[in-house]
């Protein structure tokens, strides 16, 4: 067997399922819109190995972190910029919508460890007022925001 990547790019492989399992497979495909059952397949894998690294802690790895509060708590705004600024490193941007009955749904971006994204995101959602947290990780990184800057500046 040759371990040299093909000039595609691409490996291939040979996956074998039970009918059941093959059948809510095609379902997913078709539902999901998927333009193969080979791109399901590597999104699917891609997902698990993002929550696998992200479990082990020590990748670095972009993130979002979907929170929803009450922004009327009247000490929690603050406490959020807090935590925010204690984690000025990893936390690149936040966009908030503001929803029906004083809450808010907010998005961060960040990067680092997986372990310290998800120590931001605990802190987070302890906070009087968060209602929900929903951290989603993936291995793709953002790139360096001010390489070229600092490159030509040399």
């Amino acid at each position: 067997m040759s371990t040299d990547a093909p000039s595609d790019g691409l490996r291939r492989i040979t996956v074998s399922m039970p009918e059941q399992t093959f059948q809510a497979f095609e379902r997913l495909v078709a539902e999901r819109g998927f333009d193969s059952r080979s791109q399901a397949v590597a999104e699917m894998i891609h997902q698990h190995a993002a929550e696998h690294l992200g479990k082990i802690g020590k990748e670095v790895m972009a993130a979002t972190l979907s929170l929803v509060y009450d922004e009327s708590k009247s000490a929690l705004l603050r406490d959020l910029s807090r935590i925010f600024r204690e984690h000025i490193a990893e936390v690149i941007s936040s966009q908030h919508v503001l929803l029906e009955d004083d809450h808010v749904l907010e998005v961060i971006l960040m990067q680092g460890p997986a372990k310290t994204l998800r120590e931001i995101a605990n802190k987070l959602v302890t906070c009087k007022g968060v209602k929900t947290a929903h951290l989603t990780l993936t291995p793709h990184l953002i790139p360096p925001l001010h390489a070229k800057a600092n490159a030509t500046r040399a």
